[in-house]
């Protein structure tokens, strides 16, 4: 069995036999000026969410019989999700707003790319599994964090963070499938479609989600998308090896059934502030990406559908990352 390891920033991952690592140097969270978002890319300035990840690439599928094994790896991460209402100027309970919360938690995770051969199509498949354990509460530090930013780079403190979700041990196991059939060809142009399908179960977030995503520009198996911060439709921070240019640009939709979310809901076992969510929630994003020699820089814009009842807006944000391969 080879092993090949590097520290990296949001999970990195290849689709080849060298690791990739990714760096994100512009963090997800350019968007209106509402707060009230489930996404901590959505619900924050720049920063004020933070996770690390320790990548180990694998030659050898003891851990996916399931399959003829291409490419498949296992990472560790360590993560922070920041969540505030729209107003956070007010000392005392917002109550007809989303809680103030924080998740700190740790995580391993599998991936695992196979290619199938369906109905005369060639697909290549990605299965994700990922199980995080952490706390939501004072002790995920979100407020200590958060307001220690702001005084750092001179925005105002958030007040109300007394009203925060009292202290609860989380656990979230978090699986998707990806399809990507071989692309349709258009003298030098490609378009692909890529359905995908998932979700989570846990004190945490407890959903249903399905969606797709189409693209059209070259070398189109360069990834399965652009990574973002979930419950986002996303891909992964994989950049396959090769000199040529690739670029595409991108449209897709998800939709989720939302059974449970803590961050709206509320605390497991303790009484606490909560919103009522929607059961459904759905997600549009645009953007484009360009990878050139393991270097991939991605922008997208993700329109959301409103996620509790009383919601002023619905959410939208940007999300700009730059993926390294080392």
């Amino acid at each position: 069995m080879q092993r090949i390891a590097r520290w990296a920033e949001r999970r990195p991952r290849t689709s080849a036999s060298r690791p990739s690592g990714r760096v994100r140097l512009s963090p997800e969270g350019v968007r209106q000026p509402s707060r009230c978002a489930a996404s901590p890319a959505a619900a924050f300035l720049p920063g004020e969410k933070r996770t690390r990840s320790l990548w180990v690439f694998i030659t050898d599928p003891w851990y996916y019989p399931l399959a003829d094994l291409r490419a498949g790896r296992v990472g560790l991460v360590l993560g922070q999700n920041i969540f505030t209402p729209e107003d956070t100027d007010a000392s005392a309970l917002v109550d007809d707003d989303r809680p103030y919360a924080g998740w700190l938690y740790a995580g391993i995770s599998v991936h695992a790319e196979t290619t199938r051969q369906r109905n005369g199509l060639t697909i290549d498949v990605l299965d994700s599994v990922e199980l995080d354990l952490g706390i939501v509460g004072p002790e995920s530090f979100a407020a200590d964090v958060q307001n220690g930013y702001h005084d750092l780079i001179g925005v105002s403190r958030s007040n109300g963070w007394d009203h925060q979700l009292a202290n609860e041990l989380g656990i979230a196991l978090i699986f998707e499938r990806k399809w990507r059939p071989a692309p349709w060809r258009f003298d030098a142009l490609e378009v692909d479609l890529i359905p995908s399908a998932g979700g989570s179960l846990g004190n945490v977030m407890t959903q249903l989600n399905l969606g797709a995503m189409v693209r059209l520009g070259q070398s189109l198996d360069v990834d399965y998308g652009p990574p973002h911060v979930r419950p986002s439709l996303s891909g992964l921070a994989a950049v396959a090896p090769g000199d040529d240019l690739a670029w595409y640009l991108f449209a897709g939709v998800e939709g989720r059934a939302v059974a449970r979310n803590i961050f709206l809901d509320g605390n497991t076992f303790a009484d606490s502030h909560d919103v009522d969510k929607k059961r459904f929630v759905g997600d549009f994003q645009v953007g484009a990406a360009v990878v050139w020699r393991g270097v991939r820089l991605a922008f997208t814009h993700v329109f959301r559908t409103k996620e509790f009842d009383g919601q002023r807006r619905a959410d939208r944000y940007g999300a700009l990352s730059l993926s390294l391969r080392f």
